[in-house]
């Protein structure tokens, strides 16, 4: 049985209570005092040069004939499965980069699979760039001809596993799923350090987890805790009335809340709601934590072809991975360092506490996996 390596007190109790009033009251008076404005986690880049082609800090990101049919086209549209205030805060990046407009078609992984799938299979798929998650996804779409090859120039100094179907699509980050609370209910000292406080009867309720089928995420992090955590984890938690999201957007809201004090979540997406001054904070637990790809290609349907092929090449850039790893995201490239998000600093991408499920295992478990975890959880999609 897993040990209670968490203590919740009646102090946190009380601040239960004390978070509910407090949003009560503040519902109140929303009208009257506007909330601070929102931090920036992501810095502007330094230098931009565009009088032959386009260069930032120093880095091409597209010769002169590239980057001047780019313009011409104006912009892209992005099919993507991406957290929705992550890929804003990415894109405002690129297009104040790049000055290139993003017109977004947004679902989660598992809704985005089916539209683009319908779409294509229809001839009426619109996007130029298509970006998601879920190794499963991204290779039946590469089968069907959803992309078109393309070696971006800043395709250099490249872990290992990032260029797939001969350049179809390319891994292009990877998010953390962890767990976090809820500060201002849990205080600092009490803060949970292990996955077990996901089984302490003291937290009977209070927890939450994002369903299995919501895409990629979901299966990395369950993979991750069958394998490492075992299954004898994975009941006990389900057998602790966690509440159960449609998605990890959904989850962290009600984090915000107070509606549950502990829950699975991304880092990137807690880093942004930090800086728009909600009170949650993750975890980095002892055992270690699940990280999932993410992948990007050029749609075989681009009508702005150019534009496409620049955001690949700046996805890739240095400039374009510091940004994600700003965010919270591990990068693809060996020349960016690890995340260090809100004070913490997180182990290199090769450190035995960073678990990736490489793409033949999450797609070789997925079905068991998925199949398993909803006969724990009783969850019927």
């Amino acid at each position: 049985m897993w040990p209670d390596m968490t203590r919740f007190t009646r102090r946190t109790v009380l601040r239960t209570a004390a978070v509910t009033v407090a949003a009560a009251i503040a519902a109140t008076t929303t009208a009257c005092a506007a909330p601070p404005p929102p931090k920036e986690v992501v810095q502007p880049a330094q230098n931009i040069e565009t009088s032959s082609g386009l260069v930032i800090d120093g880095e091409q990101i597209a010769d002169k004939e590239l980057w001047d049919a780019a313009v011409a086209e104006g912009g892209i549209t992005l099919y993507t499965g991406y957290t929705e205030n992550t890929e804003a805060a990415l894109l405002k990046q690129f297009k104040a980069d790049t000055g290139l407009q993003v017109n977004v078609v947004r679902l989660t992984p598992n809704r985005l699979y089916e539209r683009i799938s319908a779409e294509y299979g229809a001839d009426r798929l619109k996007a130029d760039v298509v970006r998601i998650s879920d190794s499963g996804f991204v290779s039946s779409l590469s089968e069907k001809g959803v992309f078109q090859p393309y070696t971006p120039s800043t395709a250099t100094n490249l872990h290992e596993d990032v260029v797939f179907d001969g350049g179809n699509y390319y891994r292009t980050f990877d998010p953390i799923y962890t767990f976090g609370y809820n500060n201002a209910i849990i205080p600092a000292d009490e803060a949970p350090t292990s996955w077990s406080v996901m089984t302490d009867p003291a937290m009977r309720g209070k927890i939450g987890i994002a369903q299995v089928g919501a895409g990629g995420s979901a299966l990395a992090l369950t993979r991750f805790q069958r394998s490492v955590l075992g299954d004898e984890f994975l009941t006990a938690y389900a057998g602790n009335r966690p509440r159960i999201f449609d998605s990890l957007g959904a989850e962290l809201d009600s984090l915000a809340r107070g509606e549950v004090q502990v829950g699975t979540t991304v880092v990137s997406a807690v880093n942004l709601a930090q800086a728009r001054n909600a009170p949650v904070q993750f975890v980095i637990p002892k055992e270690g934590f699940a990280v999932y790809d993410y992948y990007t290609g050029v749609a075989s349907t681009a009508t702005n072809v150019n534009a496409a092929k620049v955001f690949m090449n700046w996805n890739l850039s240095q400039r374009g991975q510091n940004v994600f790893r700003e965010l919270g995201e591990y990068s693809v490239r060996t020349d960016v360092e690890a995340p260090y998000i809100l004070g913490e600093q997180f182990p290199p991408f090769e450190s035995e506490q960073v678990h990736r499920v490489l793409p033949a295992e999450a797609k070789g478990y997925a079905k068991e996996d998925q199949q398993m975890w909803n006969s724990l959880f009783g969850y019927n999609e």
